[in-house]
């Protein structure tokens, strides 16, 4: 019966983000698990920022927003506020 639940909870959860938008950020000066985890943190600490993934080996973040109308400027200046330069950010609205 549990299993029933959470099934039903993460379907609710994958439909209310399905206007989800996603960004892709190309990152550079990231040169350790400390750097990644720091940059994570301070992402995830912004408002509509549901998740932030932070790749060392790509130099790369992928982060995931309640909607597409985030606050693209805001994003870069915590990454420079981070110790890190944003060189590319790549922005995607999902279509699901």
């Amino acid at each position: 019966m549990k299993n029933v639940y959470v099934i039903a909870l993460l379907g609710l959860a994958w439909v209310n983000s399905s206007s989800a938008g996603q960004l892709e950020i190309e990152v550079h000066g990231m040169t350790c698990a400390f750097c990644v985890d720091s940059l994570q943190r301070n992402l995830g600490k912004l408002p509509d920022i549901v998740a932030a993934e932070v790749s060392l080996k790509h130099k790369k973040v992928r982060i995931e927003t309640t909607d597409d109308a985030v606050d693209i400027e805001r994003i870069r200046q915590t990454v420079l506020d981070s110790g890190f330069t944003p060189i590319k950010i790549t922005s995607r609205v999902d279509e699901n």
